[in-house]
């Protein structure tokens, strides 16, 4: 083992003792802490400016979605085949979440008064058969005393009918400081949807919690828009996080060969697709749109050629990685960044003034990666779709 050493916070002589003696074993309950530390050092990544261990945490995932960590030292994890994963003090459990859980799982959010309420949000695409078309659907439900089973479930919302299959759509939900609830609707048939105001796809929807529609909503009252869209011109974003400090809502968006854009999201606005694009077309990387900026149009705060094929995001703000407070971390499913290295499959964006001034890719060959979070506890999470992994980042120093 080299000098490096672990950057644990100091939360109380337990956790002294616990760092001294390297490892001790399962945390308690309601300690703060997911996962057990690691007895030692290893596969130590050195970054631009932090050091850290890629730390696995749980295997064995079925094409992992989305996270989200609960009191108690609980995670939830959504699987696309139907299961929410339960992890309790670091150990997945023997069975999924039981209940009338949904095929085709994608994001999952607790309510901002999850402990008063018990509120859990999930989204899901609910995929064409027969003669029924495909929805993307927003739901929520409580999980029982026992923490085992989904129950109380309502459908807040479907976006639909669309044709076809939903397997490369995705969406986010996201509350705001005001406890709006947003939900991200993917493109789906013709690239004009998303400039269509009276089509569900390319756009953000923006409800109260109980999924009613505010009355500031931009469109309300108007006969040729949907009343709960707050952005369009969409392609396919899907990361969406508020940042702490503005409060503004932020979003990555696949463009198709590059032209993958970060963007604020702000009521009313059109983010241009396919009027105004920096993509390129797969066919003959000829480019989408002869504009990159159009009137009428907002402009992304970052593009991406080659595409980094961003999925969920996170702004980070946490004593535990003090060079990166205020940075956007991107998962990031791409094997082609830039063509001729290895996959960076976790990126980071250092942001000024709402710019984005420097980029970095973190971590190779770990697996496409859907999502990523700074948990409570401080530590930066993500999950790998393809390998099912969960991973943790733990600064050394």
């Amino acid at each position: 083992m080299n000098n490096m050493r672990l950057l644990i916070p100091a939360t109380g002589l337990l956790l002294v003792v616990c760092l001294l003696l390297v490892s001790c074993g399962q945390p308690e309950p309601d300690d703060g802490s997911y996962f057990p530390l690691p007895g030692g050092e290893m596969d130590v990544v050195r970054s631009e400016v932090h050091s850290f261990m890629v730390d696995t945490v749980l295997t064995g995932l079925n094409r992992p979605w989305s996270m989200e960590f609960l009191p108690g030292n609980k995670v939830l994890i959504t699987e696309r085949g139907g299961n929410i994963q339960l992890a309790i003090n670091g150990q997945l459990q023997e069975e999924p979440l039981a209940g009338n859980v949904p095929d085709g799982l994608r994001d999952i959010a607790l309510h901002p008064d999850y402990k008063k309420n018990g509120w859990v949000y999930i989204s899901y695409y609910q995929e064409p058969e027969g003669d029924e078309a495909g929805y993307a659907v927003l739901m929520r439900g409580r999980l029982t005393e026992n923490g085992n089973r989904l129950t109380d479930q309502e459908i807040l919302y479907r976006a639909g009918p669309f044709d076809g299959g939903g397997f490369w759509t995705g969406s986010r939900i996201a509350f705001d400081r005001d406890n709006y609830l947003y939900f991200l609707v993917p493109i789906r048939g013709s690239r004009m949807n998303a400039q269509d105001l009276l089509h569900h796809s390319g756009k953000t929807m923006r409800f109260y919690d109980d999924g009613t529609i505010p009355e500031d909503n931009p469109f309300v009252g108007r006969d040729d828009a949907l009343p709960e869209i707050f952005t369009w011109g969409h392609r396919e974003h899907q990361g969406l996080a508020v940042h702490p400090e503005t409060g503004e809502l932020w979003s990555t968006e696949h463009g198709e060969f590059g032209g993958d854009e970060l963007n604020i999201l702000k009521s009313g606005r059109n983010y241009g697709w396919p009027l105004a694009s920096y993509s390129l077309e797969y066919t003959d990387r000829t480019p989408v749109s002869p504009d990159t900026l159009l009137d009428g149009t907002e402009p992304p705060v970052h593009h991406w050629t080659p595409s980094i094929v961003p999925s969920g995001m996170t702004f980070v703000y946490s004593d535990l990685y003090p060079g990166w407070n205020g940075n956007i971390l991107i998962a990031s499913l791409t094997h082609r960044v830039p063509v001729d290295s290895p996959p960076r499959l976790l990126h980071r964006s250092v942001i000024e003034n709402d710019r984005v001034v420097h980029d970095e890719g973190l971590i190779e060959m770990v697996g496409r990666t859907r999502s990523v979070k700074v948990a409570p506890d401080g530590y930066i999470y993500f999950i790998t779709e393809d390998t099912g992994h969960m991973l943790r980042l733990i600064p050394v120093e």
